[in-house]
């Protein structure tokens, strides 16, 4: 079965965001009526954004699960019809719910880190601006074998090792990413906009969803 649950690695504690002593320094559910996935979840609305943002970390973090587990069952068993399905949620959520989330961390989370942040988060941010630009180019690489086999399309497996080695580029790079955002980015940018300025965020990032 390839939708199996995966793990997660422990995300830093809320209390920092909140007094924000080392995140200024830099040193240290379900989709929602459009159907857009990684929208929602159970414990996160968009009253609360960073809590949004988070939620859709772990919800990235579940879809590489999912392009991991379907990567060995394809090869295993070939582009079946549970492959097939395994491929088209992957894609489905890289290409319309990742690219948002991106959009949300261009426009509410770095622009505040950059005109006020420490030298350190400057250069962090900087960093994760750049990894957004590469993702999305080795995203829009490793869709098309993905989208092969999506659609069944003949030839679509035995993947290359160039193929698999875009995958794993890209897998790769989104998880180191969550890293740093979580660790440094999302305290350092909460203590810098303050909860008086979390709403608005909210209501932005809906408003771009169609909410």
């Amino acid at each position: 079965m390839i939708r199996s649950s995966v793990p997660f690695p422990p995300r830093p504690s809320r209390a920092t965001a909140r007094t924000g002593t080392d995140a200024q320094s830099g040193a240290t559910a379900s989709a929602d009526a459009h159907e857009v996935p990684g929208l929602r979840s159970p414990a996160a609305g968009f009253d609360q954004p960073f809590e949004m943002l988070h939620a859709c970390h772990e919800r990235v973090q579940r879809t590489l699960g999912l392009l991991a587990r379907l990567r060995e069952h394809l090869r295993r068993h070939g582009a079946d019809a549970q492959a097939r399905e395994a491929a088209r949620d992957v894609l489905r959520y890289f290409d319309i719910a990742a690219p948002l989330h991106h959009e949300d961390e261009e426009l509410h989370v770095f622009p505040p880190l950059l005109a006020h942040g420490s030298a350190a988060v400057v250069e962090l941010v900087k960093t994760l601006q750049a990894e957004h630009a590469t993702m999305a180019r080795q995203w829009a690489e490793a869709r098309v074998s993905l989208a092969a086999v999506a659609e069944g399309a003949e030839g679509a497996v035995p993947w290359s090792a160039e193929q698999e080695k875009g995958l794993d580029d890209f897998a790769g790079l989104y998880a180191e990413h969550i890293v740093r955002e979580e660790s440094v980015a999302y305290p350092a940018a909460q203590v810098l906009l303050g909860e008086s300025e979390w709403a608005p965020m909210g209501r932005e990032m809906a408003r771009r969803r169609g909410g």
